[in-house]
């Protein structure tokens, strides 16, 4: 970013005129575009984006309070212009938890008139190319003295996902992965293994359409960022935390050096009793913060995960990384139930805060996911964010690293550093008094946590 005298005209001001800064940052912008070649330019650096303008949604549009947040955000930072994106609606994926269950935290772009759509073709979703670009990632993890494994829990069973994998392995180039012929802890090459909640590959749970469409997304994530991991797909009979809890298990037994966990629900008073499904040390373990925005949901509380917030992305005309700010969907805030870990030192929580790290949720921002198995009526490429986005970024880039020694979910904070972690500052999910719980400052907040990516040596 290129600093002028309006710059730090800004920075003196950000504590006092917080509304001013955002009109002065935008205006700084324009006078600074062209001196900035090939790169578009920057998204001002505002801290705090405190009363979003009220926007009506486009004619013909709807959509709940996030999509009303983001299209807002969008209008006011002139993303469509600056970056070549066209703003569209989108839903949550699956249906919202019951009591003691969770729901998966996967949103989809949707028609003007909220119906979900999918096409034949390649959707303006991102590709693996433009992940690993825009976070650094080198795509391939050792595989001395083992090969990782990435376990992807849900729920429900996908029947086509083997398949699903492999068409969106030819679209983008990428390795194949066979169906591991044994165990997959044993195997020599990576594979793809899926087995139920007691590992085995027979009497699977029942199919269900939203999970479905979550369990591509998972899966494809984490191959699209490891590319010669191994992934074990564990598929819960249903979203109960005990049987998540069982099947969480059960992918460490079968050898995973790395868990994601794309799902959550509402914390309650008797979570810390499934904490024990999350404890592995050895084993970095992931779980996304929720899609509802200022709020805080389990597993992502749990002091044994790393929670996974997210950002919207955008990116440089040739594909490098530009800028990031909070998602307006992202869970965050002070668990109710669970303790602080001693390296997580922020001041306005006594208890777990939540987000740790993050990356890519914004389904404007999202993934280009290939499912086969029909959801409203339709199937091919969707277009997919939410946090179930971030979460196998992050768990893949723990795989990259191979740093799964001990508490792996402290790593962040003892690995991570200005350079190898890019500090979202801009940006905010929801109402909390303007503090860093929902509102993305320089260091730490808890919508972003410490930032998203840049290489893989801060996991």
């Amino acid at each position: 970013m290129i600093y002028t005298c309006e710059t730090r005209l800004i920075n003196g001001m950000k504590k006092i005129f917080p509304a001013i800064v955002a009109f002065i940052s935008l205006f700084a912008f324009a006078a600074t575009a062209e001196a900035v070649s090939m790169n578009f330019p920057s998204l001002p650096t505002i801290p705090q984006i405190p009363s979003l303008p009220t926007i009506t949604l486009p004619s013909g549009m709807t959509g709940d309070d996030i999509v009303q947040k983001d299209f807002a955000l969008f209008q006011q930072l002139n993303i469509g212009t600056r970056f070549g994106i066209t703003f569209h609606s989108h839903m949550n994926v699956c249906a919202a938890a019951d009591t003691g269950s969770a729901a998966c935290d996967a949103r989809v772009i949707t028609d003007g008139k909220g119906n979900p759509t999918a096409s034949a073709t390649l959707p303006q979703g991102m590709s693996p190319a433009q992940f690993l670009k825009a976070y650094n990632l080198p795509g391939v993890a050792a595989t001395s003295p083992s090969r990782p494994i990435i376990a992807i829990v849900d729920s429900n069973d996908d029947p086509n996902i083997a398949s699903d994998l492999a068409t969106y392995s030819t679209t983008y180039g990428l390795p194949q992965l066979p169906t591991c012929s044994a165990a997959i802890a044993s195997s020599k090459v990576a594979c793809f293994k899926k087995v139920n909640q007691t590992g085995a590959t027979t009497r699977l749970p029942s199919q269900d359409a939203g999970w479905a469409l979550e369990i591509s997304l998972d899966v494809e994530m984490a191959h699209a960022i490891c590319q010669n991991c191994s992934i074990l797909l564990v598929e819960a009979n249903s979203a109960t935390y005990a049987n998540l809890a069982t099947a969480e298990n059960e992918a460490v037994a079968l050898g995973a050096t790395v868990v994601s966990n794309s799902y959550g629900g509402s914390e309650f008073s008797g979570e810390t009793s499934y904490d024990s499904a999350f404890n592995h040390p050895g084993v970095a373990i992931v779980a996304s913060a929720g899609d509802s925005g200022y709020g805080v949901e389990y597993p992502a509380a749990s002091r044994y995960v790393t929670a996974a917030g997210g950002t919207s992305l955008y990116l440089n005309s040739n594909g490098t990384y530009n800028s990031e700010v909070a998602w307006g969907g992202t869970g965050s805030g002070c668990s109710a139930f669970e303790a602080k870990e001693t390296w997580q030192t922020d001041t306005g929580c006594a208890r777990r805060t939540v987000t740790d790290v993050s990356a890519d949720a914004d389904p404007n921002t999202g993934a280009a996911v290939y499912d086969s198995v029909r959801y409203y009526g339709q199937h091919g490429w969707w277009q997919v964010g939410g946090t179930s986005l971030a979460s196998p970024i992050i768990a893949a880039t723990y795989a990259l690293s191979g740093n799964t020694a001990g508490a792996t979910n402290q790593l962040p904070y003892t690995l991570g550093t200005r350079s190898d972690l890019h500090d979202v500052t801009s940006g905010t999910n929801g109402s909390c008094g303007g503090s860093y719980l929902c509102t993305a400052v320089v260091g730490y907040d808890g919508p972003t946590g410490l930032g998203t990516p840049n290489g893989a040596s801060a996991f």
